[in-house]
């Protein structure tokens, strides 16, 4: 396999607006009584007696942690301190007619659907803050998503089954977020949810689906749904517009990078991931999207899946504000398979048809009509990322390009 070395580069203005953003922390600590659209997260374990006062923000090779399972050399800093990127640490929710009255068509969120309950997460809240530590379907979670690597990843938030809640370390490993438990003070990457550096090292966090989506599909899908509040973060941020301004773009490097990257597409190209029992597979964007929806059906390690893409998603990392980027399309990978029977798809006029039944399909997976009207699509946890992302973490990866 040919690699090539980047050096990522990027300009101050960068770093000091995404990432030293953290001193412009409003003092209004106001919020608002509890209603219907209101949620509290369960209160986060405190350090624990086994980590001892141990804590890999301070010290990354204190010998008394496991073996680090990445060099700690390469977890680098990005600039802030711990928390410097604030989580948001007690989210507030509208409704989605409140939320539609500033947030745009195409703009992208990440939802989180657990035991019924809906979620959904704006991409120009996110962008600020990276981590929210949340509840859902009673169900505490931790929705991260990492500008850098252009990724949106869900965790359960528990550790040895003690809930526990997670802060931005302020630093990168693979120009990716370095998350750290705040039980142990563990280091853990965003990516795959491993804990990397700390008492912790080598446990794993539970994924749970959380594709992004472009926000008419969204509220098309989940009407009744519950959206982050951007108006009750407890800070002060310019919600809407992209402190990465021109980003996404397959001909610059990455920042902050200082791997090497596996030269069979470019570093910030666009794919959609997929592990499945250990077998890594990714395709370019261009493989699966074509003219307003289409379906791909395909397999990972022997088990059929679907991809299904639809137009109408905005990249947040391209454009002075995040609603303008260009439209890149919304991802979902789903196991096509109801009660028993295998289904295979196909795109109609920007909706998705199974060819067994004729029913039709949303991007969520959803059968709106139909024989098998009413019917959900197991989702896959997937990640719409970039290249050197993916390659870094899942060396041993499939390419399929369009």
């Amino acid at each position: 396999m040919r690699t090539r070395t980047v050096v990522g580069l990027s300009t101050l203005a960068m770093l000091i607006a995404a990432c030293g953003a953290g001193a412009a922390d409003s003092d209004d600590t106001t919020t608002s009584p509890p209603d219907e659209t209101t949620t509290t997260s369960p209160e986060p374990s405190q350090p624990d007696d086994s980590a001892d006062g141990l804590s890999a923000l301070d010290d990354m090779r204190n010998p008394a942690f496991p073996e680090p399972l990445v060099d700690p050399d390469e977890i680098i800093s990005g600039g802030p301190p711990p928390d410097g990127i604030p989580p948001i640490e007690a989210p507030q929710f509208i409704s989605v007619e409140e939320a539609d009255e500033w947030l745009g068509t195409e703009e992208p969120v990440v939802y989180v659907e657990v035991n019924d309950e809906v979620k959904a997460y704006p991409v120009q809240i996110l962008i600020w803050h990276e981590i929210v530590n949340d509840t859902v379907g009673d169900v505490p979670v931790a929705v991260t998503y990492c500008p850098l690597c252009n990724s949106a990843v869900t965790y359960v938030r528990e550790v040895d089954g003690e809930v526990t809640s997670f802060g931005t370390s302020g630093r990168l490993f693979a120009s990716a977020l370095v998350m750290y438990d705040r039980a142990t003070e563990s280091l853990w990457t965003h990516f795959d949810g491993r804990a990397v550096v700390g008492v912790r090292t080598g446990e794993q966090l539970e994924f749970i689906p959380s594709p992004l989506i472009g926000w008419a599909d969204f509220k098309e899908a989940f009407p009744d749904a519950l959206v982050l509040d951007r108006d009750q973060t407890g800070h002060s941020r310019p919600y809407g517009e992209n402190p990465y301004v021109g980003y996404d773009n397959p001909d610059t490097n990455p920042f902050l990078f200082r791997g090497t990257v596996d030269d069979r597409a470019a570093a910030k190209q666009r794919v959609v991931g997929v592990n499945l029992d250990g077998t890594a597979r990714a395709w370019t964007l261009e493989a699966i999207s074509d003219g307003d929806a289409s379906a791909t059906n395909t397999d990972v390690a022997g088990a059929p899946i679907v991809i299904f893409w639809r137009a109408g998603q905005a990249t947040a990392l391209e454009s002075e504000l995040v609603v303008s980027g260009r439209d890149v399309g919304s991802v979902a990978v789903f196991l096509p398979t109801v009660d028993g029977q295998d289904l295979t798809f196909e795109a109609r006029e920007g909706v998705f048809v199974d060819d067994q039944t004729q029913s039709e399909w949303d991007i969520t997976g959803k059968a709106v009509s139909g024989e098998l009207a009413g019917t959900t699509l197991e989702q896959i946890h997937h990640l719409d990322t970039f290249w050197f992302a993916w390659s870094t973490y899942q060396p041993e990866t499939d390419l399929i390009e369009g």
